[in-house]
């Protein structure tokens, strides 16, 4: 049997940017979509906003890409809507 090297994981230095640094690189522009359960929503707010029954339901929140959350919502219709009138660059779906 071969061998294998031992992979390395090199670090990124966009993960090293100043918050100046990465409005110029247009990181104001750029927001990443993706899928949450209610039982995780409720650990990243600070006031218990959902209710029991919300716990197991799947929402939709809308992430800058420096981490700050813009919205959360119940559909992918909803989020739809809010971006339509919005001027971002780029929305990736993760």
């Amino acid at each position: 049997m071969q061998d294998r090297p031992e992979q390395t994981v090199s670090d990124n230095p966009l993960r090293h940017l100043t918050p100046a640094q990465f409005m110029a690189l247009g990181g104001n522009a750029v927001v990443y979509i993706r899928p949450i359960k209610g039982a995780k929503l409720s650990e990243l707010m600070e006031e218990e906003a959902l209710g029991e029954e919300d716990q197991t339901e799947e929402f939709q929140i809308v992430v800058s890409a420096d981490g700050s959350p813009l919205l959360v919502a119940d559909s992918t219709e909803a989020v739809e809507e809010w971006l339509s009138d919005k001027n971002f660059g780029i929305v990736a779906l993760h």
